[in-house]
């Protein structure tokens, strides 16, 4: 199928000493209509700098961004919906003055109750924005990036700052639009999000993409079937660890194809298997794998 977005080998880089930063540094990758495609790394990463030159709002030092296999042209913004990190609402202003006012940005809209039904905003069309709740704010955040009826939006850490009931409730209206068709490219910071909405991911460290694929064939190319996880306290003393296990955060975790034989070698050990996990490798465990255990600001 073809792509709907291309990125063609983009750089990014800022003026400073010894050269500046290489932001991006050769991305590339494509993404085909209605599917989700998630952009995931550490802060720094250069994620949302990707994001803003797929949007047209920066222009690469190098590479390409394609829509439809043509280089962006005027159109294009008519073509897209935003969700940024942070977005500025017009004080005084309710959620449906919002509404409209976005939408006469626009030659062409979505139909209005349609947004409103699909972002869950009825109830709260006559209050200020600045009265708004967190949840409440992204709702109508996405609906004003959906205002148009875009073929293709983008969602930056739209998640951030949500409680987990919150998060949640806006994942299943992301899932909605994407069954409308829309095209959806997400960056977030949430593993378990981006294993739930995602269909691709790429990670992204230091400006390169250093994995990429359906989540749960990346996650099977670099573990085995189970991860085993019990409190650093629980490894009895003396015994030194197995070459296949790793201490992080207090824990200490062992994978394996097999979790039996694991779970009988600790009981051999003397290990206290009280507190003892058994899990299926997930999506943040490959991406600490994969960019290391240390955050970076």
């Amino acid at each position: 199928m073809d792509a709907l977005i291309e990125a063609r080998d983009l750089v990014r880089t800022y003026p400073g000493p010894n050269g500046g930063v290489r932001a991006v540094d050769g991305v590339s990758f494509r993404v085909e209509p209605g599917r989700c495609f998630g952009l995931l790394g550490p802060n720094g990463a250069g994620k949302t700098t990707t994001l803003e030159m797929l949007e047209g709002i920066q222009t690469p030092n190098a590479g390409q961004v394609l829509f439809r296999g043509a280089p962006l042209g005027h159109a294009y913004r008519e073509s897209i919906g935003i969700q940024f990190q942070a977005t500025a609402l017009q004080d005084f202003q309710t959620v449906a003055e919002t509404l409209t006012m976005f939408a006469s940005l626009y030659r062409r809209t979505a139909p209005r109750d349609e947004v409103i039904r699909l972002c869950n905003l009825d109830e709260i069309l006559d209050r200020d924005t600045r009265k708004l709740s967190g949840g409440q704010r992204q709702r109508l955040l996405l609906a004003v990036a959906l205002v148009n009826d875009p073929e293709l939006v983008f969602l930056d850490e739209p998640t951030t700052g949500l409680d987990p009931q919150a998060r949640r409730n806006f994942w299943a209206l992301i899932e909605t639009v994407r069954g409308r068709g829309t095209t959806v490219l997400l960056t977030t910071h949430y593993m378990e999000e981006a294993e739930r909405l995602c269909d691709e991911v790429a990670i992204v460290d230091r400006g390169r993409i250093i994995a990429q694929g359906l989540p749960g064939v990346l996650i099977g190319e670099h573990f085995p079937a189970a991860v085993i996880r019990l409190p650093a306290s629980a490894w009895p003393d003396g015994v030194p660890l197995p070459t296949t296990a790793t201490s992080r955060g207090g824990e200490i975790e062992l994978f394996a194809d097999a979790a039996p034989p694991v779970l009988k070698e600790l009981e051999q050990l003397g290990a206290d298997l009280s507190a003892l996990r058994v899990a299926t490798p997930n999506l943040e465990d490959l991406f600490l794998k994969l960019t290391g255990h240390a955050l970076r600001a």
